[in-house]
């Protein structure tokens, strides 16, 4: 079978490396001679020759996996292949093209199409004769507004209306009863023009009579009715802030933002009608096609007809945007004005424009998020299993990091990813005991994986299936070491800053991946999370309260005079190497009182050498390593001593 997959890429490359230097489309076809995929090059060789050097990620490295030939057809020039590309992914569907798939999903307000209409909320927008406003991405906001409308206006709330008796809402004037033919039909709907102009922005006398009533309410002493206004107001407000591509320019116009993590790619188009957001449409896609690529071979799948096409379109990227355009004059017979927002320069000289095109990059953003959260990242947790030698996939990673001020409040970050995301409920922190006042990262290190593993051990919890570390080779030993000791068998890697370097347990020579691989990306948003995480537990400690708390474990210390010793000393050691005099002057005290303080204070510096002593914390980077890999030291009667810190966790686990 191996033999088989190396012939085959083989003869995959070969067909590569013969190809025309010219223009032109090339298709990939699997063993079943189905088309998987489409692409266009301006130089079919070096585009070809391309997925068979250096290191590929893993969307590249499947489509090869799943290819058993290559074709290709040549064009007279760049744009021939353009609309050659774009026919030919109609024809054949390819999996590994851009496959659209609607994810729209935030709620409009729906007035239906009946003689006595409703007002309602609804996600799904059909062709039924009724009225959409929206959509509108803040549901709650929405459901205020309904809500207000409906204790304004006498509007029937029934979904169907039954001739008889008025029903409660009648009894209580929030309805005129149309269903017994208590008001007529165009009296009714002079409710619901006004509804609808205030929806339109046209309705300022509408918001002047809402003002006016609750105004009205709260001079009654009627302060529910004041304050229900007052809410509808303000969702109001919201609803009309959240159409940030409302102006006076009533050119009609999209804006198309594109959000990429790998093979996973998210697209959003803002329509502006009339100078209004009047609708927002969301795809799904997966494509191996490079970034330059994939904004025009969606605006050739999206646009279907020529009433769909505005006289505007903003893009992000200006790539090949001639023949784009040119397309669609060729297919639909108009000539769109088609802009890309990619530069700063273009950005001031389009400003109205880039407050659009920032929403809805960050409406590809969210889309893309909620795509990686319901999906899972599989590819990266495959790609990472590979290149790592993982035994099994590692859907469970934890991440460590250090974060400290000149030593002051050592703090271990562990973080917790599974699937791909973040499992912030398995988030859990150290606030290091063995390294206060010191600056050494792997005795931080040694002490966390102590504290964490050593609990997971006993009390036979679920073990991760990889443990990440933000730094390099002597990090990574270190931890290692450490959970060799405890009986355990737990991959480990580090990821160093500097290279984007993979380092695993004894070896120097670190893993490169590429900078747009799936598996590094996902390690950069676990050591990045670890990092975050640190940081902001750092910061809370530390608080003027946390500050002083050191200090005020010294005899006849409280708050006021552990304000000085943090001003003048800023650590246990340096006040531990002061003079007692010095200490007498500082804080106004006697020269036995001074004495006390500065006995304490080297005491508890003692005591913090001793626990470093016992755990070999003095040792240099190249000294860990030595010792890791000649076993000159015994791990376990090390971890028996970071065990003891371990017991003392419970409390702060159960919080």
């Amino acid at each position: 079978m191996t033999n088989e997959i190396t012939d085959t890429r083989e003869l995959l490359h070969q067909t590569a490396l013969s190809a025309p230097s010219s223009s032109g489309v090339y298709l990939w076809r699997n063993i079943d001679k189905k088309v998987i995929y489409v692409g266009k090059a301006k130089n079919l060789k070096n585009r070809l020759s391309s997925y068979f050097s250096g290191q590929k990620d893993i969307k590249t490295q499947m489509l090869i996996t799943h290819a058993a030939s290559i074709e290709y057809i040549t064009t007279t020039n760049e744009y021939e292949a353009f609309l050659l590309e774009n026919n030919l992914i109609k024809k054949y569907s390819p999996r590994y093209n851009i496959n659209l798939k609607d994810g729209k999903s935030y709620p409009s307000l729906k007035i239906t199409n009946e003689d006595f209409p409703r007002i309602v909320k609804t996600r799904h927008v059909t062709k039924d004769g009724a009225k959409y406003f929206g959509p509108f991405p803040d549901a709650t906001a929405l459901d205020i507004f309904i809500k207000t409308l409906y204790k304004l206006y006498p509007l029937r709330h029934c979904k169907k209306m039954k001739k008889g008796n008025p029903c409660m809402y009648y009894h209580i004037g929030q309805c005129k009863a149309p269903c017994c033919e208590k008001i007529d039909k165009s009296t009714y709907n002079q409710f619901i023009d006004e509804i609808r102009r205030l929806l339109e922005d046209k309705g300022f006398k509408t918001e002047k009579k809402m003002e006016r009533e609750m105004k009205l309410a709260a001079k009654n002493l009627d302060f529910e009715k004041a304050a229900r206004l007052r809410d509808g107001l303000k969702a109001l407000t919201v609803l009309q802030n959240q159409n940030v591509v409302e102006s006076f320019d009533t050119q009609d116009r999209d804006y198309i933002a594109v959000a990429r993590e790998g093979e996973q790619i998210c697209f959003v188009v803002l329509k502006v009608r009339l100078g209004k957001l009047l609708d927002r449409d969301k795809f799904r896609s997966t494509s191996l096609e490079e970034d330059d690529e994939v904004q025009n071979q969606f605006i050739c799948a999206y646009y279907k007809d020529k009433d769909s096409i505005p006289p505007n379109i903003f893009v992000q990227t200006d790539t090949d945007l001639e023949n784009l355009s040119k397309w669609l004059n060729e297919n639909y017979s108009v000539n769109p004005k088609i802009t890309a927002i990619n530069t700063e320069a273009e950005a001031k000289q389009l400003e109205r424009h880039t407050a659009s095109m920032n929403m809805a990059i960050a409406n590809a953003k969210e889309e893309l998020r909620k795509v990686k959260k319901e999906k899972g990242d599989i590819p990266a947790m495959e790609e990472l299993k590979k290149v790592l030698n993982l035994s099994v996939l590692p859907r469970r990673i934890e991440g460590f990091d250090i974060a400290h001020i000149g030593g002051k409040f050592p703090v271990a970050s562990l973080i917790s990813f599974y699937n791909g995301n973040p499992d912030k409920k398995n988030y859990r922190e150290f606030r290091l005991k063995t390294t206060d006042g010191i600056i050494d990262d792997f005795a931080s290190m040694k002490e966390a994986a102590t504290r964490r593993y050593s609990r997971l051990s006993n009390e036979k919890f679920e073990l991760p299936d990889l443990i990440l570390i933000d730094g390099g080779i002597g990090q990574v030993n270190a931890v290692d070491a450490i959970i060799k000791s405890l009986g355990l068998n737990i991959p480990i890697a580090g990821l160093a800053k500097r290279d984007e370097e993979i380092y695993r347990p004894g070896n120097s020579t670190p893993v490169c991946l590429p900078k747009r691989s799936d598996g590094l990306r996902l390690l950069q948003r676990v050591r990045d999370e670890t990092h975050r995480f640190a940081t902001s537990r750092n910061q809370e400690l530390r608080t003027k309260e946390n500050i002083v708390s050191a200090f005020t474990e010294l005899p006849h210390v409280a708050k006021e005079r552990s304000k000085i010793l943090i001003k003048n000393f800023m650590t246990m050691e340096n006040l531990a190497n002061s003079e007692e005099s010095q200490i007498a002057q500082l804080l106004h005290v006697r020269a036995d009182e001074a004495s006390d303080i500065l006995l304490s204070a080297r005491a508890i510096v003692a005591k913090r050498k001793r626990s470093r002593k016992k755990l070999n914390l003095e040792s240099s980077v190249n000294d860990i390593d030595n010792e890791i890999k000649t076993a000159s030291y015994d791990s376990s009667s090390q971890a028996e001593n970071l065990a003891l810190l371990a017991a003392e966790d419970e409390e702060s686990y159960s919080k």
